[in-house]
């Protein structure tokens, strides 16, 4: 990297939530540059179970709801323009999703949560299902599962081709993406300068630091509180068979490529990335529970990954108080809400008229 790069817009991150904010830039004309960590950088897209899910989202918080609901609506015209753009298809498949449960218990504790919600939002497009109705959706459901909860609005994607085909479609369109870069120390002059490890510096009039859990060192250098954490998540995916799955859910769903990909574990474990064999284990026994046809699937590989959570699982979205024009974008849910990355926040960052309310997810609602 030349010492002396410029840009409207520098993004520190260059996962699917860096590279979703860059594209939507670029369609509005500023010229940017992402730098990216290395090939050895934690990454959420790794082990993304590539759900574009809207139902249990936001039970106890409408604002996000509202902000999940809009991200899956902008997707199918998002995918197209990439698509259109790279020939890369993100894998959209948007026929709706089901929360399957294995008591009648558990299913009506769900229920009550998204009645709550449909009431705060003026409404809800879901449906209660009992096990026969189930299986008429999904002939390969189990006698164990006792109901489930059908989503029309929900789906699911391939979260690598959308990484590829983010990261295709934003060179095209002019940005500089720089990678195995560090940020580590920001100066704000009349204009940003981030200095990298390799001593190279990259100069804009913006700033968005969007580098998952590098957000939690890099964050209060640039003003911001960035109480986030990691946890891991564990993921299996079996080998390719031809269609068994017509809807995902929240156990398992058929991948675009024929495996079943199997998930997801949610553990405090800092920052260890590993799998053990009791997670494996029990996620295999669920997935053969509520799909029993499965129990004749071979495992081809099981993986973790870490996942960015704040304290209140919501997203930042932040403009720092000391250093104005310095902006924080974090997310656990960087599939479900690409599209809002791309199409909705750029206008509020360029404080547009359109732009989006996104006081609820500011940093300081943390102490």
């Amino acid at each position: 990297m030349a010492p002396g790069a410029e840009a409207d817009v520098a993004i520190i991150g260059g996962g699917i939530v860096g590279l979703s904010v860059a594209w939507g830039l670029l369609n509005r004309g500023h010229r940017v540059v992402v730098l990216d960590g290395s090939d050895g950088s934690f990454r959420a897209s790794r082990g993304n179970f590539g759900l574009v899910w809207v139902q249990g989202k936001g039970a106890s918080a409408p604002a996000y709801a509202r902000w999940t609901r809009a991200s899956a609506a902008a997707w199918p015209g998002f995918a197209e323009d990439l698509r259109a753009a790279t020939g890369i298809d993100p894998g959209l498949r948007r026929n709706g999703g089901l929360d399957l449960h294995f008591t009648e218990d558990s299913l009506a504790r769900t229920v009550a949560r998204y009645r709550g919600l449909a009431e705060a939002l003026g409404g809800d497009d879901f449906e209660i299902l009992g096990n026969n109705a189930l299986r008429e959706l999904e002939p390969e459901i189990g006698p164990a599962v006792a109901g489930g909860i059908l989503h029309r609005k929900d789906g699911h994607a391939n979260p690598m081709r959308l990484l590829r085909a983010l990261a295709q479609g934003v060179r095209q369109r002019g940005a500089q993406v720089l990678v195995d870069r560090q940020v580590v120390a920001v100066e704000r002059r009349d204009t940003f300068r981030l200095r990298c490890a390799d001593g190279g510096i990259v100069a804009a009039q913006r700033v968005v630091l969007a580098a998952g859990l590098g957000a939690a060192t890099l964050g209060p250098v640039l003003g911001f509180r960035a109480p986030i954490r990691p946890q891991r998540g564990q993921v299996l995916i079996t080998e390719r068979l031809p269609k068994l799955l017509n809807y995902p859910s929240v156990i398992a769903r058929q991948v675009d490529e024929g495996g079943i990909q199997i998930g997801a574990t949610e553990e405090e474990v800092g920052t260890d990335d590993g799998t053990t064999p009791e997670a494996i284990a029990r996620m295999a026994a669920d997935a053969v529970r509520a799909y029993p046809a499965l129990a004749r699937v071979r495992l081809v590989r099981s993986w973790g990954a870490l996942r960015i959570l704040t304290p209140d699982g919501l997203p930042i979205y932040a403009e720092s108080p000391d250093m104005p024009g310095a902006y924080m974008v974090t997310c656990h849910s960087g599939i479900t809400l690409a599209a809002a990355h791309a199409r909705l926040l750029p206008a509020w960052l360029d404080r547009a008229a359109d732009a989006p309310d996104l006081e609820a997810f500011r940093d300081s609602r943390f102490p």
